[in-house]
């Protein structure tokens, strides 16, 4: 018996394992830390620390879609719930000289998510599927309609402020700087990150899979799938009220904004498009949609419009997500054939560039010919200049769009074609008869 035991049991890892492991991350600690060295700028810093709470936000996310198959259309509420508490957690402790330090603020959020979300997650989760989808929408717009009616507590349409200045200072530390913002935002994202990592390889973590996938089985084996849903919808909104007190924190006010539905979707964009099949998954999802949407608001004044496109793509071609993307290549990185694939990448490349181009070409000239067609046609969009009247851009327009699409189309078998082939030489590479 003793045998059979050792054989089915896992091995356990060594220690080169162990210290790689842990070594990851200090090593994220370490870069966290040396980051504003590189980029020291205002701008750069309040990027990385939106970053640092789309990441929180994406990761609480993915506890009910990508763990425990839980699609929600109203996940803004505990993120909303936990930034307004903070907002008056901050202006009642300051006010009244309480010495409760900032950093500390984040807590308050985070039980107020898990507050929320216990009192009407049980009966929420008693469904899964589009039931529960329906559920969370009307949730959402219930007290995204409340933020406007319930202006004592909400604000009304301005929001409530606050000025974290005024807390209780440790080690001098006033919180006025972007930088100290920064470091603050940085250790709650490494901690939550750390905590919710440390959640999946849990055994409620491998239930959660277990209750995504086949959810009759887990009830043969003898647990209650509603109450597996239901700690993973309190563990989500926990984060999420974290993830709300840090935006709240850094921005200084909470607004109906943040319990709206654009709020609810943004997340669910950087969830999907990072790929929500695996842990690091909303991490690159909330690094790239936080990142695209700054970039973009500044190139174009429709970038909600590529934003919504690049998604339906990405549910098309992709459904892995970017990082599924990045791990289909991994048994070519280790077989080192990875760069068989260039040329073909190369040559579809060029069509399918051409064909993109051409899309926000005729974007960009309807959208201003039908918006603003009494103003000058001469306009920039992407710092590229161009008159959106003339019939020679339309014309450029429609036969970047045809032309790309057919020899994409075309280019785009070859790397199908070429893709098989090397796929099947790099496993027989790596695990040859």
């Amino acid at each position: 018996m003793r045998d059979i035991t050792t054989r089915i049991a896992p091995p356990l890892p060594t220690t080169a394992e162990k210290l790689k492991f842990y070594g990851m991350w200090v090593g994220l600690a370490l870069f966290l830390l040396v980051l504003p060295k590189i980029f020291a700028s205002g701008g750069a810093l309040t990027t990385f620390c939106l970053i640092g709470i789309s990441i929180i936000f994406a990761l609480s996310y993915n506890i009910l879609l990508g763990q425990t198959g839980m699609l929600s259309f109203g996940h803004a509420v505990y993120y909303g719930l936990g930034g307004f508490l903070a907002i008056h957690a901050i202006n009642y402790f300051g006010g009244h000289k309480w010495p409760i330090p900032l950093p500390l603020v984040p807590v308050i959020g985070g039980a107020t998510g898990l507050f929320f979300s216990a009192l009407i997650g049980w009966v929420m989760t008693q469904r899964s599927g589009t039931a529960f989808a329906m559920i969370s929408l009307g949730l959402a717009e219930l007290v995204a309609s409340s933020a406007l009616i319930l202006r004592s507590f909400f604000g009304g349409e301005a929001g409530v402020s606050a000025n974290r200045t005024k807390m209780f200072r440790v080690f001098e530390l006033s919180f006025g700087p972007q930088i100290q913002i920064y470091y603050l935002v940085a250790a709650w994202t490494l901690i939550a990150i750390i905590a919710m990592y440390a959640l999946t390889r849990t055994p409620l973590g491998r239930m959660c899979n277990a209750v995504r996938d086949n959810p009759e089985r887990v009830q043969f084996v003898g647990y209650d799938p509603h109450v597996v849903r239901y700690l993973a919808f309190c563990f989500a909104g926990m984060f999420a009220g974290i993830a709300g007190s840090l935006a709240a924190i850094n921005f200084e006010i909470a607004n109906s904004a943040y319990l709206g539905a654009v709020q609810s979707g943004t997340v669910l964009f950087a969830a999907y498009i990072g790929g929500i099949g695996f842990f690091i998954g909303p991490i690159v999802g909330a690094i790239f949609v936080t990142v695209l949407s700054i970039g973009l608001s500044d190139l174009t004044s429709v970038w909600q419009l590529y934003f919504g496109l690049f998604f339906i793509g990405v549910v098309m071609f992709t459904p892995g997500g970017l990082t599924g993307l990045m791990m289909m290549h991994r048994p070519l990185l280790r077989a080192g054939m990875l760069t068989r694939m260039l040329p073909s990448y190369l040559l579809a490349g060029v069509p399918t560039f051409a064909f993109l181009t051409g899309i926000m070409l005729a974007i960009e000239t309807t959208v201003h010919y039908t918006a603003h067609s009494n103003e000058d046609p001469n306009i920039r969009a992407f710092g590229i200049p161009f008159n959106a009247t003339s019939p020679l851009t339309w014309t450029a327009a429609v036969l970047l769009i045809v032309v790309g699409f057919i020899l994409a189309r075309i280019t785009w078998r070859r790397v199908a074609h070429t893709w098989d082939e090397t796929l099947t030489a790099a496993r027989a590479k790596v695990h040859p008869l």
